[in-house]
This record gives structure tokens, C-alpha cells and sequence, in this order.
């Protein structure tokens, strides 16, 4: 969509364009193949109350990461009280995609949070008598603990206390399908718990040397701390190998200048639907945070029959913990990597902004601020038409689309298409018909100009690579 435009105009097209778009999307026809994981990952559900665990968690040495019946609990430090309340129903979206149940939410305004308890110690009194009230067994805090502050909170609250780092890494963990996924979430998960482990009583200060103790021995805390610095090495050498094949097969279509476009963005901004409408990749869509973690390439071309692939990565979120970022370096690298990035939106959300800035936090983080952004503002046949103006207005290079009903998918495509890195070397040459492959190859990498058809061969004129121009001109 063009940014010089009359709002009121070009509001009521696109209004009747989506009405138009929703009226075919909702007469067509679905594959239900293409969402057969989606169908597999609800064959299996959680049921509430039939948990089996010790109420008093002092009794339990080791406990399950368990989200029934949860508790919020927020501490609003700066920005404005919408943004604390955004996040704290972001905080309950990624609870309900772990499986829970949220009974309530509670925000105290402190200008930093408390070392001891992250929240004042009137608060803790709220919170428990919450808990009781609702009958809880968890309370989820809305920023990450220190171990004191999750032991002591966990002592007064007297029910389970967990940070939203470990509930995004409950996420990941059940959401992650393939050896390296589940690897990278494994890898995460353990550095997270190395400087929290920690036992009830003195369960951890037992010696476990001799059969009296003889000797100085390790204490049971000991023992788990080498064997999760050995399982943290081992996984780090299993990514490793993973990483060299994922190289290997970048390295190949870098040889073969196969531009490469990722398309990235907030968790549940729609980038699989985006992927699927592009390409009929059939990657799992669901309305949910983080419901897909592995990186899908796919391979399409342009309308003059350059070949590309789009990439589509691991949804962010603001506080991406530290750990999935470094334990994901191998996979976010296709994003850095990339020569276009598509930023998608969801102009839905009650402050887009606010996501733009996380997602681009984490794109600086990862070394990927250099490559060129197109910002795709989705489901904007749900946007509210002053905030989709906004948006086309701050973002010099966005364009609205919805990849459920097809809206602006085309125009999208054309910016990606004008984006993409030209070859730049000029070539007129006769080519033989022997060498179909040298033609063949001009037709997916280069942008041909000319191309007539003679007794001896197959004349073009274009432009392509260096690589390919090279091979050509030794003919």
C-alpha cells in the first residue's frame, strides 16, 4: 500500500477488499492434511485435578514443572499501566498454552522489584491469601527470579513459584519436534536450573561418600551440579554437529547465490500462516504462543523465475530469555543470515509497537540489524483502521496483508521480489543446446533480458552472478 494516500479513501478499500477476501477465504475448501500436527498435538490434553503430588512441596526432593490452577503475579516498574497490563495478559496466554488455568492477576507499582521476594511483603500477603481463595497450586511471576527470590516467595506463598522464564521454557519443551529442537530447549532448560538447584531440608547436604560417609565425599547438590555440566557439554557437542549440517546447507545455496528471505516476528504474529500462504508449506498453525519452533526453508521463485527460499524462524517475545537465545544461535543464524527479513505483525494486537521494538531487540542481539526489513502488518481485516494507519504511516516500508483470507499478499510478494539482490554481471552470449543446464541455471539465478532461439544454440542476453557469468564465458 502506497504511504501518499487519503486515509478515508484508502480505508474504505482495504475495509471492502477484506470483506470481499473473508466472503472467498470462508467458501473455500481445507486440507485437512496440512494440519495434521495440529490435530496430533490436541489427540493429547491435559485433564485438571488428577495430579497425584505431595501438597506440602518440603516433603517432594525433585518436582515436575506443574501448571494446573495458576496465580499472576506482576511487578510494574516503568512505562505506562497499559503496557504492564498487556504484558501481564501476555504472561496468561503463554500460562494457557502450557496447559493452565489462570484464576487471577496482580500488579504492584514499585520502582524496582524486591531483592527478597520480587514483590513487597504486603503483596506476598495478597498473593497467598489469593491462592487460598482460588484454591491454586501455582503462581507465575512476570519477570525473571533469582534463586533466593524463588525460594523465599515459594516459603511464604507455600505453593509452587515459578518466573516466566521457566514458562516459556515449558513451552518450548513440549512444543519442540525434532532432534535439534529438542536438543536446543534440553540445553536451555539446564543452564536455567544449574544456579537454581537447590533441595528442601537437607535433603542436597547428604554425603553420598562410603557407606558411613567416610571421607569428605560429594553432597547429593554436588553430585547434580557435575551431572548437569556434563549433560550441558554433551548437548552443546550434539548442537554442534547439527549446526555443521545446517552450514553446510547454507554454504550450498550461498555457492549457488539462492537468495535467502526470513520471515520473522512476534510469536503468534502469523508468520507459519504466511509461510503456508506462499508457498503451501503445510507447517502447523495454531492459535497459540510459540506453536512452532522449527525453522521450515522452502524453496519458490520469482515472477521472472529467479529461485528463492523463505525461511520461517522461532517466534520472539519481549524478555526472550537469554538462554533459548544462545542455545537457538544455530537456528536464529538464518535470520541474521538472511538477505530480507519480513517483520510480521499482528496489527491486532493492542500494541504492535511494543512488539516491533521486542522483535527487533532480539534481531540486534543476534547480528541481523544490518539486513533489510519489509514490515508485513497481518490480520489486518481485524486491525482497527486508525491503528493500521499508524503503523503505515511510522514503518516506511510496510505493507498490510492477511494471511488467512489472502488480503495484500500479492503487493507483499512484489516488495519482497523488488528487495531480493540482482545479479550484476552483464552476459550476451550463445549458449549450446549441449549445455541446457548452464540455460536452466541462468533462468533460476539470473534476470534475462533477451532470449532467442537459433540453429546453434540458445542466445541470452542477462544478468547473473559472477560465478555463473565465469562459466559461461569459458565456453
Amino acid at each position: 500500500m502506497s504511504k501518499e494516500f487519503d486515509s478515508e479513501i484508502d480505508f474504505t478499500k482495504v475495509i471492502n477488499e477484506n470483506a470481499r477476501a473473508i466472503a472467498e477465504f470462508e467458501a473455500g475448501d481445507f486440507d485437512e492434511a496440512e494440519q495434521q500436527d495440529l490435530q496430533d498435538r490436541r489427540a493429547l490434553r491435559r485433564v485438571a485435578g488428577l495430579s497425584t503430588e505431595l501438597q506440602d512441596i518440603s516433603d517432594a526432593e525433585y518436582r515436575q514443572l506443574r501448571l494446573e490452577k495458576v496465580v499472576l503475579v506482576g511487578v510494574w516498574t516503568e512505562g505506562s499501566a497499559e503496557a504492564a497490563d498487556n504484558s501481564l495478559k501476555e504472561l496468561a496466554a503463554l500460562a494457557e498454552t502450557a496447559g493452565s488455568e489462570v484464576l487471577d492477576g496482580l500488579i504492584q507499582r514499585r520502582d524496582k522489584p524486591d531483592p527478597a521476594t520480587y514483590i513487597g511483603s504486603g503483596k506476598v500477603k495478597e498473593v497467598r491469601e489469593s491462592v487460598v481463595a482460588n484454591n491454586a497450586d501455582t503462581v507465575i511471576c512476570d519477570g525473571e527470579l533469582s534463586p533466593a527470590q524463588l525460594r523465599t516467595l515459594e516459603q511464604k506463598v507455600k505453593v509452587k513459584v515459578i518466573d516466566r522464564t521457566a514458562l516459556i521454557l515449558d513451552i518450548f519443551a513440549q512444543h519442540a519436534k525434532s532432534r535439534e529442537g529438542k536438543a536446543q530447549v534440553e540445553l536451555a532448560q539446564m543452564a536455567y536450573m544449574l544456579p537454581r538447584l537447590r533441595g528442601w531440608g537437607e535433603a542436597m547436604s547428604r554425603q553420598t561418600g562410603g557407606i558411613g560417609g567416610r571421607g569428605p565425599g560429594e553432597t547429593k547438590i554436588e553430585t547434580d551440579r557435575r551431572r548437569i555440566n556434563d549433560k550441558i557439554a554433551k548437548l552443546r557437542r550434539e548442537i554442534k554437529e547439527m549446526k555443521t549440517a545446517r552450514d553446510t546447507k547454507r554454504r550450498e545455496r550461498r555457492k549457488n547465490n539462492i537468495p535467502s528471505v526470513a520471515i520473522a516476528g512476534y510469536t503468534n504474529a502469523g508468520k507459519s500462516s504466511l509461510l503456508n500462504r506462499l508457498t503451501n508449506a503445510g507447517v502447523l498453525v495454531e492459535n497459540a504462543l510459540f506453536a512452532t519452533l522449527d525453522p521450515t526453508v522452502r524453496k519458490t521463485q520469482t515472477s521472472d523465475g529467479r529461485v528463492y527460499t523463505l525461511v520461517d524462524t522461532v517466534g520472539f517475545v519481549r524478555h526472550l530469555p537469554h538462554q533459548l537465545v544462545e542455545a537457538f544461535k544455530s537456528t536464529l543464524e538464518e535470520v541474521s543470515q538472511a538477505d530480507l527479513i519480513v517483520h510480521v505483525v499482528d496489527g491486532s494486537h493492542p500494541d504492535p509497537f511494543e512488539q516491533i521494538r521486542a522483535v527487533r531487540e532480539v534481531i540486534d542481539d543476534i547480528g541481523g540489524s544490518e539486513v533489510t526489513e519489509i514490515i508485513a502488518i497481518n490480520k489486518s481485516d481485524i486491525t482497527p483502521p486508525e491503528m493500521l494507519m499508524q503503523l503505515l504511516r511510522k514503518e516506511s516500508n510496510a505493507y498490510a496483508i492477511s494471511a488467512r483470507t489472502g488480503y495484500g499478499i500479492e503487493t507483499l510478494v512484489k516488495a519482497v521480489e523488488a528487495a531480493l539482490p540482482k545479479p550484476r554481471v552483464e552476459i550476451n552470449k550463445l549458449i549450446p543446446f549441449s549445455r541446457g543446464d548452464l540455460v536452466s541455471q541462468v533462468h533460476e539465478r539470473g534476470e534475462i533480458l533477451t532470449e532467442e532461439y537459433l540453429p546453434e544454440g540458445t542466445k541470452i542476453h542477462a544478468f547473473v552472478d559472477g560465478a555463473l557469468a565465469e562459466r559461461i564465458n569459458r565456453l
